[in-house]
């Protein structure tokens, strides 16, 4: 009796780093929505793989924040080691957007 080759199934091309961005940073905002602890933002698992995903993803961020969705000021200090956040500014997301816009422009991001 012979047996018929099992039937494979092509493998699903990798998903981009863009398209893994923006799904990890729709849960990660849907999953904190109503989180007030900076400590539970950052700890939770969507930010960490989005940390994780490294400098390749700075511009990703900084359109983010131009956008005024979500706190990615946390995100683009772990991944870059910069705070260009003023102290009298911290805690004041649209003061932290501006700091890190003005940041990547003068670093030559483009987003």
């Amino acid at each position: 009796m012979s047996t018929l080759p099992a039937k494979q199934t092509p493998a699903a091309p990798p998903e981009s780093m863009e398209k893994k961005f923006h799904r990890l940073a729709s849960a990660w905002l849907t999953e904190t929505a109503y989180i007030s602890s900076s400590s539970d933002l950052v700890a939770h698992a969507a930010f960490q793989e989005i940390v994780a995903m490294g400098p390749a993803v700075v511009p990703l961020l900084l359109r983010e924040l131009e956008k005024r969705s979500g706190h990615w000021h946390r995100a683009l200090r772990r991944i870059t080691g910069a705070d260009p956040v003023a102290p009298a500014d911290r805690g004041n997301t649209e003061k932290a957007a501006e700091g890190w816009l003005s940041w990547g422009k003068e670093h030559g991001y483009q987003w």
